[in-house]
């Protein structure tokens, strides 16, 4: 275990004015977005689109690290450079993602647990050589009637912690990520309650697993109301947000970068910048966007090569805007930009 190199790859995943890139669909549900456009699932088709990104002039003044799939990891760009090697030109880190998807949790009707435990350490290893420095585990808590349970959150946050140190041992900063689902019609106080929860839940075992805490990223959802419920301005998400954050992540924490979970592209911008409006925080606050980044490059690019050109440009204006809002900078006059 290299503590030196944890602690700096995760000051550089969280570095102001930049974020995370999550492009680490797999093929299924990539599969589905495709499927919605007309375009091909194919491995070429993948790589094509995935190139893009990488490949988008100035990428690297807004992202610092991208999440990918193992096909991805494994992949080069057309003039035969493997993407890690790639990224690493560009100052971009790579990451990986190692879980193998939530799993109905046993005995709790309507809750998961993520999986992917069984042979990490050797897959570690594997990535680590491939050029992977940095790790990706999401754990799914679900609002419900009765849910979720006691036992919902010791098993997500136990997993979360062991994937945790054993990333670690491995030299790779692992991503913790507790996201609360948005799909639900609860208010913004439920959201609250059950997001505290599993946060206490999960730093109580990255303790108990004896994991470094300024060697990770923290990858929580918003305090944000169900889908079905009244929405609430983006100053209420902001304020509840931090609030919550405040009495659960340790100062030692470098950085906290928000998933988007299903929030509208610029709702997710608004909220990352209402949040850092509000001041220094003891932790960086900036995105690990996937949809948020991708979804308006993808309808695009359409799986069209004449149109990689503006689906590269789309992709970069997202960037901008969330690496503005990183930095509590961000206007509306952003979204129109093409610079």
């Amino acid at each position: 275990m290299d503590i030196a190199l944890l602690k700096d790859t995760a000051q550089k995943m969280v570095a102001r004015g930049k974020g995370i890139l999550a492009a680490d669909e797999s093929h299924p549900t990539i599969g589905k977005r495709f499927a919605a456009l007309g375009i091909e699932n194919s491995e070429e088709t993948r790589r094509t689109y995935r190139q893009m990104f990488f490949h988008s002039p100035g990428i690297e003044e807004c992202i610092s690290g991208v999440i990918l799939f193992d096909e991805t990891l494994r992949q080069s760009d057309d003039a035969g450079t493997p993407f890690p090697q790639f990224m690493n030109s560009k100052g971009i880190i790579p990451g990986i993602k190692v879980d193998t998807g939530a799993k109905d949790l046993a005995g709790h009707s309507g809750e998961k647990v993520t999986e992917g435990l069984d042979g990490l350490r050797d897959r570690l290893a594997e990535y680590f050589e491939l050029g992977a420095r940095f790790a990706k585990w999401r754990a799914v808590i679900t609002i419900g009637k009765d849910i979720p349970s006691d036992a919902c959150y010791m098993a997500n946050a136990h997993s979360l912690a062991r994937y945790a140190r054993l990333c670690q041992e491995a030299s790779i900063v692992p991503i913790v990520e507790p996201e609360v689902l948005m799909a639900g019609d609860h208010d913004i106080d439920i959201c609250d309650r059950v997001t505290t929860n599993a946060l206490h839940s999960t730093f109580s075992q990255l303790s108990e697993q004896g994991v470094l805490l300024d060697g990770i990223v923290l990858k929580p959802s918003m305090i944000i109301p169900g889908t079905g419920s009244q929405p609430v301005d983006q100053e209420t998400v902001a304020s509840r947000t931090v609030d919550c954050l405040s009495r659960t992540v340790p100062n030692e924490v470098p950085g906290i970068a928000f998933l988007s979970g299903g929030q509208s592209d610029e709702d997710a911008t608004g909220h990352l910048n209402a949040m850092n409006a509000l001041g220094q925080q003891p932790w960086n606050l900036t995105f690990s966007y996937g949809r948020a980044l991708q979804a308006t490059a993808m309808k695009t690019w359409a799986g069209k090569p004449e149109n990689l050109s503006s689906a590269s440009a789309a992709f970069m204006r997202r960037a901008r805007c969330n690496s503005a809002a990183s930095l509590g900078e961000w206007r509306a006059e952003l979204e129109q930009s093409t610079e």
